[in-house]
């Protein structure tokens, strides 16, 4: 990752702390910015004119834009994240009845779609996350996956470690059941039943894929 700004990065390692205001100034005018160009094409000047700051404070407190892009993108994963996990504890972890599953399941799906894009900067955002190879931008993507998609999953996982210790389903690996639940929920015709989905059609799909989970998970 290329920095496009006219402005020379100093040297040396950044220095002093950044006070909060104006670290989410940087991380809402950043996270605009990566969105509107991408992140490669993306510049430290823009960041700072969206930001409203000082390109200098911007390296004062960040090495260079990959460090910088990379915050931003992990804080907007994790922002989300937080969300969704809010939503297994509420939906998932409190289950204590076998014939709680199915519903809860549906419910804490829908709400887990609905909520999934946030902000049209975040969507846009982490389709450009997909896009990008693993092995080009290894720093960036781990630091993506684990605030925000790794985040969820072990979350998710957990709550199918205690559905299995309560006998609501049979779960030899939790973390393959969190990944099989993700991918048939969000499943659809030729496109992720995702929040801009038909709100009737994307409940069928979350419906179907509920259905195959319990068929294979079902105690």
């Amino acid at each position: 990752m290329t920095s496009t700004s006219s402005t020379p990065v100093p040297a040396g390692k950044p220095t002093s702390r950044l006070r909060p205001e104006k670290r989410v100034a940087i991380m809402e005018g950043g996270r605009t910015v990566l969105a509107q160009y991408g992140i490669e094409r993306a510049s430290i000047d823009a960041i700072a004119t969206a930001s409203n700051v000082s390109t200098r404070t911007i390296y004062k407190h960040f090495k260079d834009k990959a460090t910088l892009c990379t915050e931003i993108v992990a804080e907007s994963a994790a922002r989300v994240a937080e969300d969704i996990t809010e939503l297994i504890e509420k939906h998932l972890l409190r289950v204590v009845g076998v014939e709680d599953r199915e519903s809860a399941l549906i419910e804490f799906a829908t709400a887990w779609l609905r909520s999934d894009a946030p902000s049209e900067e975040h969507r846009i955002l982490m389709d450009q996350m997909h896009g990008i190879a693993a092995h080009e931008e290894p720093n960036l993507v781990e630091a993506w996956y684990q605030a925000g998609p790794g985040l969820v999953l072990d979350k998710l996982a957990e709550a199918f470690r205690r559905w299995d210790e309560r006998e609501l389903l049979i779960v030899p690996r939790a973390d393959i059941a969190a990944a099989h639940f993700a991918q048939l929920i969000s499943a659809g015709p030729n496109t992720v039943a995702g929040p801009h989905a038909d709100a009737e059609e994307r409940s069928r799909w979350i419906g179907a894929g509920v259905d195959v989970f319990l068929r294979a998970y079902r105690a």
